[in-house]
């Protein structure tokens, strides 16, 4: 059961998670911009990845200068000055909390024994940007579209922060938009919303607010169940300035 839970920016590729794809840094500008802040405080988390020693450095790299920036480790190899596993309270400080990419499943499993589901959403209710890519997108939903286990799977294990499900990377990578368009034509995932890399989806307590893109051809759409079929709507999309 999904929970309205503030502003949450759902992004299915780009950003500095992926240079390639980036259009000059466009999608990271416009997560520090929904702060309001000159200089926000941005909490990493890379659990996904096993918090990959090269993914916080690509973070405190593309932030510096423009954030206070903190790093959350539960695998406890984080750098010098990260949150220690003992202060994880210290989220409810961060302007944004940006989620990266890797293992959706990993990453809720690892979230839940340390008890940071209920953390997020409180830090949400109080203010704090919820930010991802790619499994920083899929976990705020109830359900997804997940390679977690090798191949396309559905996971209906998501914190449920956002209504029905997701699915990033979604025409980038071979099989994904047809494994979505599947799933929820057989009720394997419920309804959803689907991002292509550099798209993102601003949410405001459960309400779709807009699809901003920060490399022109992107595009998100809206998935949804008719019948023994599907249905697949584009989303209208604002470019975002470079």
């Amino acid at each position: 059961m999904w929970q309205r839970s503030g502003t949450i920016l759902t992004m299915g590729g780009g950003g500095f998670s992926m240079p390639e794809v980036a259009g000059g840094g466009a999608l990271d500008d416009f997560v520090l911009g929904l702060t309001g802040v000159d200089t926000p405080r941005v909490c990493f988390v890379g659990t996904a990845s096993g918090d990959a020693a090269w993914y916080v450095e690509r973070f405190l790299d593309a932030f510096d200068g423009r954030a206070r920036t903190s790093v959350l480790a539960l695998f406890g190899n984080g750098p010098d000055g990260a949150i220690p596993l003992d202060r994880l309270e210290q989220v409810l400080d961060q302007d944004v909390v940006y989620v990266g990419g890797g293992s959706t499943a990993n990453l809720l499993a690892v979230w839940r024994v340390h008890g940071l589901p209920e953390l997020l959403a409180q830090a949400a209710r109080g203010g704090t940007v919820l930010a991802g890519i790619s499994a920083g997108m899929n976990c705020w939903y109830e359900a997804s579209s997940t390679d977690s286990f090798g191949p396309y799977a559905p996971l209906r294990d998501g914190l449920g922060l956002l209504p029905g499900s997701a699915c990033p990377h979604y025409r980038s990578e071979p099989d994904r938009r047809e494994s979505y368009l599947r799933w929820v034509a057989s009720g394997e995932l419920p309804d959803g919303y689907a991002a292509d890399d550099g798209v993102a989806l601003l949410w405001r307590d459960g309400v779709l607010v807009e699809a901003v893109i920060e490399v022109p051809g992107g595009q998100a759409f809206r998935v949804r169940r008719d019948g023994d079929g599907v249905v697949e709507t584009p989303v209208p999309t604002r470019e975002l300035p470079r």
